[in-house]
């Protein structure tokens, strides 16, 4: 079967029991060890009233949590990866080398890093488990709820020093701000708005949507063989929005370089996708709309989008005017740069590292 992986396109683009099955590794970059494991919601229930007898919250970890002498966790950090991502990606050496390491901001020998897969996404459950298109319909509060409950009751972690989350997880922070006003010292979204997706942003993604359930060979999610056209379709977006055309520009200056990139983009995503998982993932969002309680934000908001990014482009004006309504929100526009990749950006962490450590600052206790 196969199964919905971090796709680089797209980054560019709880009663409760633990059941924790704990492994070791190292990871490729020089970051501290890592822990892994999975946590089970039992009978949980989603916003759509559909229920899951076991939901599967896999996990990965750095470092250890700290208390305080009332007993409140410290130094726990939590990190929210994109549509399509894992909490992995955030391992790769352009974020964790930048970060994670000896007197980097997010020091692991200081910080508890906490890096879920979200539901519908890498080890969690996900449609492709084996329920296919009959896996209850989540959505961004379904996905948030399961993240608190993983802290809170898996992870024992009753407080966040830092929300940090790139595209989907960046939406996922907002969600994390209004439900929970209390729990964090710090949120810094990246890559997103605050508002209902709309005009282009939800263009795309019911162009996928469509696309999939579309195809006759989706057979209403119950495919035994991927469905051809759906995912390529899908690939096809999922390249375009996750594009930066300058950078475009100057790596693929040729017809045959632009051709060749193509065909080869083509074939890695649509070997990695499962459309069912992909049109849930991209589904999720359709009742996302943070606008209304952005003035119940209690904690400090640095919130980073870059000028070239197609999902979220700046000549809208969205950002400025809605980050007045964040009581202790402040909000940086990335100029397009050599370093810049369009959506992508929010991954590079030297682009918008003396922000995140601007945010530390104020927030500290």
């Amino acid at each position: 079967m196969v199964r919905f992986r971090s796709i680089n396109a797209f980054l560019i683009l709880l009663s409760f029991c633990v059941s924790t099955a704990v492994t070791q590794s190292s990871p490729a970059s020089a970051t501290p060890v890592t822990a892994e494991g999975d946590y089970v919601l039992h009978d949980f229930r989603f916003k759509s009233g559909e229920t899951l007898a076991d939901l599967r919250m896999h996990y990965t970890t750095l470092g250890k949590p700290e208390k305080d002498s009332s007993g409140k966790v410290t130094n726990a950090v939590l990190i929210l990866h994109g549509t399509g991502g894992t909490g992995h990606q955030f391992l790769a050496q352009q974020f964790a080398d930048v970060l994670f390491g000896p007197g980097q901001l997010l020091d692991a020998s200081r910080y508890f890093v906490i890096l879920p897969d979200n539901i519908g996404h890498g080890k969690s459950s996900k449609p492709s488990d084996g329920m296919h298109a009959h896996f209850p319909q989540y959505d961004y509060d379904d996905m948030v709820l399961a993240q608190h409950e993983l802290l809170e009751k898996g992870l024992g972690v009753n407080h966040l020093r830092l929300v940090m989350g790139t595209s989907m997880g960046c939406m996922h922070s907002w969600v994390w701000g209004e439900t929970y006003p209390e729990f964090m010292d710090a949120m810094m979204p990246l890559a997103c708005l605050p508002v209902q997706i709309a005009g282009r942003n939800r263009l795309w993604r019911k162009m996928i949507i469509d696309g999939i359930r579309n195809d006759p060979e989706w057979k209403d999610g119950d495919y035994t063989t991927e469905p051809h056209a759906a995912l390529e379709i899908s690939a096809d977006f999922l390249l375009i929005a996750g594009s930066a055309p300058l950078l475009m520009q100057k790596n693929l200056s040729t017809r045959d370089l632009a051709d060749k990139y193509l065909q080869d983009s083509m074939q890695r995503i649509t070997s990695t996708l499962d459309a069912n998982d992909l049109l849930y993932a991209v589904n999720s969002s359709r009742n996302y709309d943070p606008s209304q309680r952005l003035e119940t934000i209690k904690a400090p908001v640095m919130f980073i989008n870059s000028a070239d990014d197609f999902i979220n482009p700046p000549e809208l004006g969205i950002a400025e005017r809605e980050i007045k309504r964040v009581p202790r929100g402040k909000f940086v526009l990335i100029p397009i740069s050599d370093q810049t990749r369009g959506h992508g950006t929010h991954t590079s962490a030297a682009v918008w590292q003396q922000y995140l450590k601007e945010l530390l600052a104020e927030s500290g206790k």
